[in-house]
């Protein structure tokens, strides 16, 4: 496989935990912390890796939490290019109630980057990508970033020969006019990316193919949670319906099944079994605690029950 390049503008270190109950204004004892490289792009680099296929994760980095997200992806053996910066990377934090089995998720914002670190981290990304087949740009974007960010990343590799693959929402979703190849908003995304409810599969595929018309990507792969996903281009539409599973955690989901989606593209594959193999690993995510990878041999199973689904018919994929 060629290189695959992620960049994530965000990054954290996720710590984990779980308590019995989680009290307002007590204290809330919780159990031994798991602490994890975080982020979009890092994410996916991380399956990627999982998954045999090379990666290189860019990402700015500050602080002491950023010295230790660095040491993290090494000790994985993730290969990554960090660039230094003032701030201090910032840190998720979950917590698992083992009483309720809720889950919840505090987000910090992240540093403010200068511009003079923006262009760094874009720079860095554009010589990263001199040979890669895949950019995948993923996450929110932190103060300081503007929010034509990976617009202005489209354009930069628009003479480059790697295709771009863009996970985002709000603004900086809103702000993209070309250049990429393939976008995976979740349905929530895309709902609030348009306006609209959404309530049909049709709607839904209309709505990402507004997206393909107005020449901002060529494929659409929409995730829709627990129904699986659904890959839009402007001749065709498929929907992969996904497996029932006990769910750990839903953290890092979306950008499994990212993962997969390309490792299936690298190996040639066509784009419905791309998906279908995108989906197993978002399964596959979901029975993993915290922001723990998934297991490649997991993701191999998970594929292959929906090929058998798919082949027997009892939930075949349906073609609108």
């Amino acid at each position: 496989m060629r290189e695959i390049v992620t960049l994530t503008m965000n990054p954290a270190l996720d710590i984990t935990t779980a308590t019995g109950r989680v009290i307002a204004t007590d204290k809330v004892r919780c159990a031994a912390p798991r602490r994890d490289p975080g982020g979009g792009g890092i994410n996916v680099a991380r399956i990627l890796h999982v998954l045999g296929a090379p990666a290189t994760a860019v990402f700015p980095s500050g602080g002491h939490s950023g010295r230790a997200l660095e040491d993290l992806l090494a000790t994985e053996g993730v290969r990554s290019r960090s660039i230094t910066i003032r701030g201090s990377t910032r840190e998720s934090f979950t917590i698992d109630e083992e009483q309720t089995g809720l889950q919840y998720r505090f987000v910090l914002p992240g540093p403010s980057l200068t511009p003079r670190e923006v262009e760094s981290c874009l720079d860095a990304l554009v010589q990263s990508a001199k040979d890669a087949a895949f950019v995948v740009a993923s996450g929110s974007l932190p103060p300081g970033v503007p929010v034509t960010f990976y617009q202005t990343l489209a354009d930069a590799l628009a003479d480059s020969s790697a295709r771009l693959v863009v996970d985002t929402s709000g603004p900086p979703l809103r702000a993209l006019e070309r250049g990429v190849y393939l976008l995976k908003p979740s349905i929530r995304e895309l709902r609030e990316h348009v306006g609209r409810d959404l309530r049909t599969l049709d709607e839904q595929v209309s709505a990402a193919r507004e997206l393909i018309t107005a020449g901002i990507c060529a494929v659409v792969v929409l995730s829709l949670g627990p129904d699986g996903a659904v890959h839009v281009t402007a001749a065709e539409e498929e929907h992969c319906p996904s497996l029932a599973v006990p769910v750990v955690s839903a953290v890092g989901a979306g950008d499994s099944m990212v993962a997969g989606i390309i490792v299936g593209l690298e190996r040639q594959w066509d784009l419905r079994e791309a998906v279908r193999y995108g989906v197993a690993a978002g399964v596959a995510m979901l029975r993993t605690p915290g922001t723990a990878p998934c297991r490649r041999s997991d993701v191999d199973q998970c594929y292959a029950a929906l090929v058998r689904r798919a082949t027997v018919g009892q939930h075949s994929d349906a073609v609108y």
